[in-house]
């Protein structure tokens, strides 16, 4: 019994752990790497034909993003999912490969001028639809087995629809080891979808960390506080533009607004309009209602039951071709603009920025995660102008964050979840930032008393004998332009001076932050970030 890891380990994205056991090779997850990619992933040991199967915690494209490209190598086993991530990855994955697509397209047109290389998308239409096929749907609870030797059981993680913890157990030679597969944990008390579900036992752990360093504000009342940036962004003829996950957070806004329009909230502009502009989240939005009875919580059940589409409204527009999504920016009335991609670095949403971004009298509100080295994540951090389809954009709107709005479990969820497991003998971290990772399995260990390791990339666990083979060093990624690799390590060294430098800054008067404030926004503006 090997366990590799692959991805996601000390980084947030590209979720991908392989194993051997039983005489089978399969992969837990295998995610796009998404934002920055610091550090450098090592290869599946095996050829795709020589994998068995995949276990998908969930739909996001982090996690399930490069199945097609698994597919396209000549993986040809089963995916193994719950029910509502099948069918969202049924739209997800063919909307990732329309974008593979269109990118290649649009690189080949710009780079014919040039005399570039054909540029190849990573993979195609015809490759995600195949990847489709192989998925297996399963029910929550229900422990089925794959091969001799091999149950597998899903676990409600709370994260998104369909979202899972894998219990798996396995049993060779007479030897049983259960480990679990956090998955990303939910936060709770979201709308819409259950509250994470606890494990009980297990031998080994991989968990999460994406939050493990911080917890969220949960003072924050949100429908209160999406009232209050609505009211204001009206009042003065502007636009609140959200650039939203198409799957789990614009549901999550519909929810919202639902009940602000229902208990008239708004002073004045009750009968605003709300675009959703995304076919993506059209479809998953038909998604969610289609698996209510068995992922939806209580209070969302109960709006069923009485009758009333708890994601539904009188004023709801949605936008599905382009011809649509061109023609929302000609409605000069105050609305609500909802589009992907979350993150800001693909989508229609890059186009309401920049119709919008340069109006003072709008609002661009950010209500999720927003990775490093993401448009989303400067923007959030302070930037001045921006490149958007290579025309630079004075950032004049509002930028805001619903603080508090997250699909993941912050720290005191992570620790709660990890406490119900008894006596695990080994808890892997991973998927989280890497001084999220580390402040999490030192809080594990010294709290719970419990081993705990944080993989890097290569990293080899035998389960059997509870012992790592491989210690994987972190190999860092320098790109093409980093030449000079003594010249750039010295720009990394200063980049940890500045982030030292802002850290001890926190006790200081205003007046000091300011300064510091202003001297980094000058220099991203003297270098053009």
């Amino acid at each position: 019994m090997k366990m590799t890891f692959i991805g996601a380990t000390h980084e947030v994205t590209g979720s991908c752990t392989y194993m051997e056991a039983c005489g089978k090779r399969f992969l837990i997850d295998f995610g796009m790497e998404q934002g920055e990619d610091k550090f450098e992933n090592v290869q599946i040991p095996v050829p795709p034909v020589s994998i068995d199967f995949v276990l998908l915690t969930h739909a996001h494209i982090d996690h399930s993003g490069l199945l097609p490209l698994l597919y396209a190598g000549g993986f040809n086993g089963e995916i193994h999912a719950t029910i509502a991530t099948s069918h969202l990855c049924d739209v997800m994955l063919r909307d990732s490969a329309h974008i593979q697509e269109f990118e290649a397209e649009w690189r080949n047109r710009k780079g014919k001028r040039k005399g570039d290389e054909e540029y190849i998308p990573l993979y195609t239409m015809n490759d995600a639809i195949g990847a489709v096929s192989l998925f297996v749907s399963h029910k929550y609870d229900s422990e089925f087995e794959i091969s001799k030797g091999i149950k597998v059981k899903f676990t409600d993680a709370g994260h998104l629809l369909g979202s899972s913890s894998i219990e798996i157990t396995l049993t060779e030679n007479n030897i049983t080891k259960k480990i679990v597969f956090s998955g990303d944990i939910g936060n709770i008390n979201q709308p819409l979808i259950r509250d994470p579900q606890y494990i009980s036992d297990a031998d080994y752990v991989v968990m999460e960390s994406t939050y493990g360093n911080r917890n969220h504000d949960m003072s924050v009342e949100y429908v209160k506080a999406l009232t209050e940036i609505l009211q204001r962004t009206f009042d003065r003829g502007g636009s609140v533009i959200i650039p939203s996950f198409a799957v789990g957070r614009t549901q999550e806004m519909l929810y919202f607004i639902r009940q602000i329009k229902s208990d008239k909230l708004l002073k004045n502009h009750n009968n605003f309009p709300v675009y959703v502009d995304s076919p993506l989240a059209i479809e998953s939005t038909n998604i969610f209602l289609n698996n209510k009875e068995s992922c939806f919580d209580e209070e969302s059940l109960k709006f069923v039951k009485e009758g009333i589409n708890p994601i539904g409204f009188e004023g709801l527009i949605t936008a599905v071709t382009s011809d649509d999504s061109c023609a929302i920016n000609n409605d000069t009335r105050p609305k609500v603009i909802i589009s992907a991609s979350g993150m800001c670095e693909a989508g229609r949403i890059k186009h309401h920025l920049k119709h919008n971004l340069w109006k003072k009298e709008n609002t661009i509100l950010f209500v999720g995660y927003q990775a490093s080295n993401t448009l989303g994540r400067s923007l959030i951090e302070g930037a001045k102008k921006v490149k958007l389809f290579g025309e630079t954009v004075q950032v004049s709107a509002e930028i805001c964050k619903l603080s508090g709005i997250s699909g993941h479990a912050d720290y005191k969820g992570l620790m709660q979840w990890i406490r119900a497991i008894k006596n695990p003998k080994r808890v892997f971290i991973n998927h989280g930032e890497e001084i999220a990772v580390e402040a999490l399995a030192k809080e594990i260990h010294s709290n719970l008393k419990l081993d705990v390791y944080a993989p890097y990339s290569g990293a080899e666990f035998d389960l059997i004998e509870n012992k790592i083979t491989v210690d994987a060093k972190p190999v860092i990624i320098h790109h093409e332009k980093h030449a000079n690799t003594n010249v750039y390590n010295e720009l990394v060294s200063a980049s940890e001076r500045l982030y030292n430098l802002i850290k001890s800054n926190s006790g200081r008067t205003n007046k000091d932050m300011r300064q510091l404030t202003d001297a980094i926004n000058k220099l991203c503006e003297d270098w053009k970030i």
